[in-house]
């Protein structure tokens, strides 16, 4: 059978350089984090619910390091990956872990049914991974805003993202014993675009595609403001909305 490669939708080193800008931008005062911090809280929430107390965890993605830290108080030994140096489309270098936890990580890989499988395998028997991604639903008033910018001939400048339906097909395929995948919604109000991309760019969450579209020229970027602050409310605030997806499954 013909094995063919994935659309090669992301551009790993643009990945890897929007990492390393947020990390240089979270150095300075009041800078946005709460998408992470968001992912974070649920997790430490799921775990207590379902008192695991892992002895060998892998946490990827949570540059705060509020996760391992939590995990290594419970007497967890605790491995942390830096998403700027691994590469979750290959397999791991360590295996037979209780927990792997991913963040903000799996939503820019271009095989994301690999990046599953080479999870799943670093697992130990009846481990359980935890991997939280932003979800399909997320910035639509963004995504208007850049529709508006170019009516004629919208240009790709926007990821395409997973929903939950096909997330759950994902870890089934991946030979994921049971699993589970949930999504709730995150609001946040901005004065104008600028300060939402601003916010996107603290949290690495900027445009990393493969092949990028050119800049907005002047009169594009005022319609995609005024776009933008077309839904805004009294106070002058549009509301956007992230939603965040939580996919766990259990190794058979």
């Amino acid at each position: 059978m013909e094995h063919r490669s994935p659309p090669q939708i992301f551009a790993r080193p643009r990945r890897q350089a929007a990492l390393r800008r947020a990390l240089v931008r979270q150095a300075a005062r009041d800078t946005a984090r709460y998408v992470l911090d968001e992912m974070v809280e649920d997790v430490l929430e799921r775990l207590e619910f379902m008192r695991l107390s892992p002895a060998r965890a892998l946490v990827i993605g949570d540059w705060t390091g509020t996760l391992a830290l939590s995990l290594g108080g419970g007497k967890a030994q605790v491995l942390e990956e830096d998403v700027r140096s691994l590469d979750e489309e290959q397999p791991l270098a360590e295996g037979g872990f209780d927990l792997i936890v991913s963040l903000a990580s799996l939503d820019r890989v271009n095989d994301l049914p690999a990046a599953l499988l080479h999870l799943r395998h670093a697992l130990a028997d009846d481990g359980i991974l935890i991997a939280s991604i932003t979800g399909a639903g997320s910035l639509p008033q963004l995504r208007r805003a850049m529709l508006a910018a170019e009516p004629d001939r919208p240009a790709a400048r926007m990821h395409p993202l997973i929903d939950n339906r096909s997330a759950s097909a994902l870890l089934e395929r991946a030979g994921f014993r049971r699993q589970v995948v949930d999504s709730r919604s995150m609001t946040v109000a901005y004065r104008s675009l600028d300060r939402l991309v601003s916010d996107l760019r603290d949290q690495g969450l900027g445009g990393v595609l493969a092949k990028p579209a050119g800049p907005l020229g002047k009169a594009a970027l005022d319609r995609a403001r005024t776009a933008f602050l077309a839904t805004a409310e009294d106070r002058k605030r549009t509301l956007e909305s992230f939603e965040i997806l939580t996919l766990t499954g259990w190794k058979s």
